[in-house]
C-alpha cells in the first residue's frame, strides 16, 4: 500500500462477504456464512491488480475483528484465512476446527 491509497474494509451482508476497498474500488473480498454462533469463511479473492500490497492480511484481520465484536466463532475453511489464523496467536481463541459437519454444510450451500 502507498500512503496515497485509502483502504477500507466493509461488511456486505447482502452478499455475505467482507470487501476491501482501495480508493473506493473493490480490491477483494472474503465470503462468510453465519451458522449458529460460528462465522464460516469458505473463500477469499483479491484482484491481481492489487496483489503484493498486504491487502489480504488487512481484509482478514478486520473481518476477524468484526467477527469477535459480533460474539461469533471463526471457522477458517479458506486456506488464506487458515494461514492467517495459524500465524496470529491473538485470534487463536476465536477459532473452531473445520469438521466434516462444516464441510457437509458448505456442500449444501
Amino acid at each position: 500500500m502507498t500512503d496515497a491509497e485509502r483502504t477500507e474494509v466493509v461488511r456486505n451482508d447482502a452478499l455475505g462477504r467482507y470487501e476491501i476497498l482501495v480508493n473506493g474500488e473493490t480490491a477483494g473480498f472474503t465470503r462468510f456464512i453465519d451458522r449458529g454462533d460460528q462465522r464460516i469463511f469458505p473463500h477469499t479473492e483479491l484482484d491481481d491488480r492489487f496483489s503484493g500490497r498486504g491487502l489480504s492480511s488487512v481484509l482478514v484481520r478486520e473481518a476477524l475483528e468484526d467477527t469477535r465484536s459480533a460474539g461469533r466463532r471463526v471457522v477458517a475453511v479458506c486456506p488464506l484465512v487458515a494461514k492467517y489464523v495459524s500465524k496470529h496467536d491473538e485470534v487463536a481463541d476465536l477459532v473452531d476446527p473445520v469438521t466434516p459437519d462444516i464441510l457437509q454444510f458448505l456442500r449444501g450451500e
